[in-house]
C-alpha cells in the first residue's frame, strides 16, 4: 500500500521561504553577503555580472489529523465501519508523512475533545496515534457532533502553517462551516469525508427500528413505502449539494472515502486530481479549488 502511494503523494506542498534546497526558485544579482557557492557561473559569464541562485528552502511539514470519532462514525453496512476506514486512512497518511522526516499530530473528538497528540516525527509517533484511536472507549450519548469545537481546538494548536486532514462524516450541528473557513485561511486543509452507501439510498427491508447513533432516539419506519425511500434519497441529495457548497466556500479540497471502496484507489484518484490541477493551474487553466472528488 505504502509503495503505491509513496512516490505520488510526496512533494505535494511548497514553501514560500528561500534558503538551501534542491528546488530552484529564482536568480538575482550577487550581493556582498551572499554565499559564493550559490553563484551561477553560466549566467554570470553570459551577462558579465555575478548572479546567484535562490532555492526554495527545504522545510519539514507539520501534518495534523483532525478526527471525528463521534457515534455516527461507528456505522457501516459493508465489511468495515466508517471509524475503521478513518483509522486505516490515518495509518497510511501518518506513515507517509513521517517517512520523509515530517511531523504528524492528531486531535481526537468523540462527544468532545478527547485527546490532543502534539506533532512529532518517527514511527513511534504513528503507533501512538493509532493506539489512542484503537483503545478509546465508545463515545457517550450527546445531542450531536460539534465539529466546530474540533476545528477551534485545531486553530489553537496549529501555531505554524500546516497541512490538516479533517476526517469526519460531517453529520454535525450547523456552524462548523465558518470554523472550517477560518482554519483554511491560514492552513492547507483537506476535508476527508467518510460515507456509507446506506446513507444515500434506503433499501426496501420492510419494517425497521432506526436509532440515532448519538442521541439514542429511535424511529419505527416502513421501508416498503416507496414514497419514504424517495424522500430519503432526495434529502440525501440535498445534503450532498450543501456539503459540496460548504467545502467550496471554505476553499478546501474534499476526499471522499466510502466503506464499499478500496482505500488506496480513493487516495490515488484524489492525488492524481490534485497533481493534474497543479499542472494546469501553473498555466492558468484551472480554478484554484477542485471541490469534492466525486
Amino acid at each position: 500500500m505504502l509503495r503505491r502511494l509513496d512516490g505520488l503523494l510526496q512533494g505535494d506542498y511548497r514553501t514560500l521561504y528561500r534558503g538551501s534546497g534542491l528546488d530552484l526558485a529564482d536568480l538575482r544579482e550577487y550581493q556582498h553577503h551572499d554565499d559564493v557557492r550559490y553563484i551561477d557561473w553560466n549566467v554570470t559569464a553570459r551577462l558579465q555580472t555575478p548572479y546567484v541562485r535562490e532555492y526554495n528552502e527545504a522545510r519539514e511539514l507539520a501534518g495534523w489529523l483532525l478526527l471525528d470519532l463521534s457515534g455516527s462514525v461507528d456505522f457501516g453496512s459493508q465489511r468495515i465501519t466508517k471509524q475503521s476506514l478513518a483509522r486505516d486512512f490515518c495509518a497510511v497518511l501518518a506513515r507517509l508523512l513521517t517517512r520523509r522526516g515530517n511531523r504528524v499530530g492528531a486531535i481526537l473528538y468523540g462527544a468532545g475533545i478527547e485527546a490532543i497528540i502534539p506533532a512529532r516525527g518517527g514511527r513511534t509517533q504513528v503507533l501512538q496515534i493509532l493506539h489512542r484511536i484503537a483503545t478509546r472507549p465508545p463515545a457517550p450519548r450527546s445531542p450531536g457532533t460539534d465539529l466546530g469545537a474540533l476545528l477551534a481546538a485545531a486553530q489553537r494548536m496549529m501555531a505554524r502553517r500546516s497541512l490538516a486532514f479533517v476526517v469526519s462524516d460531517f453529520l454535525a450541528v450547523p456552524g462548523w462551516e465558518q470554523a472550517l473557513g477560518r482554519l483554511a485561511q491560514r492552513h492547507e486543509i483537506v476535508a476527508v469525508r467518510l460515507v456509507d452507501p446506506l446513507e444515500r439510498a434506503l433499501p426496501d427491508l420492510g419494517l425497521l427500528v432506526m436509532q440515532d447513533a448519538e442521541t439514542g432516539e429511535q424511529l419505527f419506519v416502513d421501508t416498503h413505502e416507496r414514497a419514504l425511500r424517495r424522500r430519503f434519497g432526495q434529502a440525501a441529495g440535498r445534503r450532498e449539494q450543501a456539503l459540496r457548497a460548504s467545502f467550496w466556500r471554505a476553499g478546501v479540497d474534499a476526499l471522499e472515502l466510502s466503506t464499499d471502496e478500496d482505500l488506496v484507489d480513493a487516495i490515488l484518484r484524489f492525488a492524481e486530481l490534485r497533481a493534474r490541477r497543479s499542472r494546469l493551474a501553473a498555466g492558468g487553466g484551472l480554478p484554484a479549488r477542485t471541490g469534492a472528488t466525486r
